[in-house]
């Protein structure tokens, strides 16, 4: 039973931690390289003794630190009746990490706050900040977003390691076919390439990599961003900013007069940014973006619903790249099963099984398990599954006359695309990830 606490020890508690002295004593803290659960667990357990605000900074380094050696993207920060919760997402799935007493939950949300630079005196409005955390693996810039609930305030802090927009096409997933799409899109002198897929499944890190391949020296890049997620020397980065009215819209005039080559905007969402990226790259410049579609061929009647003219985009579009994010089977743990063609019926629809069983009537694929390597979760890591629909005569001719995705899908299919199901069979008859998750991305 948790104990209950008094308000004053509380606010008492919160006048040790807001001091700049501690604020600096952590910043100079060499964080551990060795956290683990129990070390966490420790570090909670000093900080609910009553230890001093040192106890709690300690506490929050550990966290962050153990956090991002788990390869978390986020940290949820939940107040919850009595106690709160402190979750990590693993490789796109929410895990319960750790349960706090209600008043180290508070100072860790006020410490939180400190770090952040946001006001510590607010409790009924929603707060954004950020900061930059040092871990044993990289440097780690945290995005971060607090807001009001029944319960208390909840914060969540997005991970983003400097490493992670460093992968190459290659180590995205892209199977050599679907590369070498990407590549030729890459190399024409203008036209728009966009990435597409729901929310978290790697379009940012996929238009990063292409901004990789095409950051040289002679090349001005500038970006339009909601926010800057990753810095990339030698690319002109901007942010959108609500309150100086830069929108998408606003930002992308702008950098046409800034004598660019390569334009990457963060996502397209409206009639005016679809229209005003549609003319950059009709104008001689490369345009990269992303859009939310489920699948390559309904990015074109997506633009079309945006008010884009057919011609514009039939003369525009280089090449769409729908994609989803499955965990990979563990490489120390995953066992191997048998999956029959009778079960796959069941589930997916008689070309993706064709694709799987080929005249077989079963075959062996990856068992997840579980070890201390991968938490036991059975998977480590995520690998991306794609269909990437090159534009062709063909294409632009039904994209004109307004032709329907599926119709679109069918032509894109008989010039050699492969479907994002068909990519996540080849990458389950490899043992890369299992039949479990590709039925659960194909279900968003």
């Amino acid at each position: 039973m948790l104990k209950k606490k008094n308000p004053k020890k509380i606010n008492d508690s919160l006048s040790e931690i807001n001091t700049e002295e501690t604020l600096v004593k952590s910043k100079t803290n060499e964080p551990s390289t060795k956290a683990d659960r129990k070390s966490v667990e420790d570090y909670i357990e000093r900080a609910s003794s009553g230890s001093g605000p040192e106890a709690l900074v300690d506490l929050f380094d550990q966290l962050m630190v153990y956090a991002h050696l788990t390869r978390s993207s986020d940290i949820h920060l939940e107040p919850w009746k009595g106690h709160g919760v402190a979750r990590l997402r693993i490789d796109g799935i929410l895990h319960d990490e750790f349960q706090l007493e209600s008043l180290v939950f508070t100072q860790l949300i006020a410490r939180l706050k400190i770090v952040t630079k946001m006001r510590t005196d607010e409790h009924r409005a929603p707060q954004d900040g950020r900061f930059k955390f040092v871990s044993p693996l990289s440097d780690v810039d945290v995005r971060v977003s607090v807001i009001p609930t029944a319960f208390g305030e909840k914060a969540v802090l997005r991970l983003l390691s400097s490493q992670s927009h460093k992968l190459t096409l290659e180590q995205l997933g892209l199977s050599p076919q679907d590369l070498q799409r990407v590549e030729r899109a890459v190399r024409k002198p203008w036209g728009m390439i966009l990435a597409t897929g729901p929310t978290g499944s790697g379009k940012t890190t996929t238009v990063y990599a292409l901004l990789e391949i095409l950051n040289k020296r002679e090349v001005n890049i500038v970006t339009i961003e909601d926010p800057v997620e990753f810095e990339i020397p030698g690319v002109n980065q901007s942010q959108v900013d609500h309150v100086a009215k830069l929108t998408f819209a606003t930002g992308l005039r702008s950098l046409l007069r800034q004598d660019p080559d390569v334009i990457m905007v963060g996502e397209i969402r409206d009639h005016e940014t679809a229209k005003i990226a549609v003319d950059a790259a009709m104008t001689g410049h490369k345009l990269l973006s992303t859009l939310h579609t489920n699948d390559s061929a309904t990015t074109i009647p997506r633009l079309i619903d945006m008010g884009v003219e057919p011609f514009l985009v039939s003369s525009t579009l280089l090449c769409s790249i729908a994609q989803r994010l499955v965990r990979r089977a563990c490489p120390e743990c995953a066992g191997k099963k048998d999956f029959t063609k009778k079960e796959a019926l069941a589930i997916f629809n008689e070309e993706v099984v064709k694709e799987m069983f080929g005249n077989e009537e079963s075959i062996v694929v990856a068992a997840v398990k579980g070890c201390d390597k991968c938490a036991q979760t059975g998977y480590r890591g995520r690998i991306g599954i794609y269909e990437v629909l090159e534009n062709s005569p063909a294409i632009e001719e039904k994209i004109v006359r307004r032709a329907s995705s599926s119709e679109i899908e069918d032509q894109a299919k008989k010039e050699g695309m492969t479907s994002i199901a068909q990519d996540g069979v080849r990458k389950i008859l490899s043992f890369e990830t299992t039949v479990e998750e590709l039925i659960r991305v194909m279900q968003e």
